[in-house]
């Protein structure tokens, strides 16, 4: 547990520092690798700890690993999303994407991304909405994994900054609209 709690830490940080030179190359040519290293979730339990919400309020209940995971609804479909703070964007891959109704044709898979899992393609789309709770959230920006690189939704800073405010305490997450 403590190996895997250090290598989605170093994966957090990775992604943090590499990740914003992902939208500001608007002329980068496919052959370019951008290293934004995601991690598998696989491993995340099934269910997601309790969700306590008060209007433009909500606290998520750290689960047994210290993860924070919610059900989130992505543009009206339920999810479930591991909180990553370290994460610039929010993180879904194909199959989930598919679901929430982005075609092919939507999914321009240009971005040559390096994660946990080794090398894949992301793309990149605009989110209507996201909730959990009482927060609703418009307009935020996702990259969409190949399902191989990523088996779970990861919610990260797209997602966060739209907040008023959010905060740890108590093993708890608070999210403030």
């Amino acid at each position: 547990m403590l190996m895997r709690t250090v290598i989605f830490a170093s994966i957090a940080a990775a992604l943090a520092t590499q990740v914003p030179s992902l939208l500001t190359r608007t002329t980068q040519q496919p052959g370019n690798t951008i290293s934004a290293n995601f991690v598998s979730t696989e491993d995340s339990a099934p269910d997601a700890p309790a969700t306590i919400g008060d209007g433009g309020m909500t606290r998520l209940q750290a689960d047994a690993q210290g993860h924070y995971t919610g059900n989130f609804r992505i543009n009206g479909k339920p999810v479930q999303g591991l909180i990553d703070t370290g994460a610039t964007y929010v993180a879904l891959n194909e199959s989930l994407a598919r679901r929430l109704g982005y075609s092919g044709n939507q999914l321009d898979f240009r971005y040559a991304v390096n994660t946990a899992n080794g090398q894949t393609k992301a793309a990149h789309v605009m989110l209507d909405r996201m909730e959990i709770g009482g927060i609703r959230v418009r307009s935020v920006e996702a990259f969409v994994l190949k399902d191989e690189a990523l088996s779970g939704t990861l919610v990260g800073m797209s997602f966060l900054q739209k907040l008023a405010s959010y905060s740890v305490a108590d093993g708890s997450l608070s999210l403030k609209q």
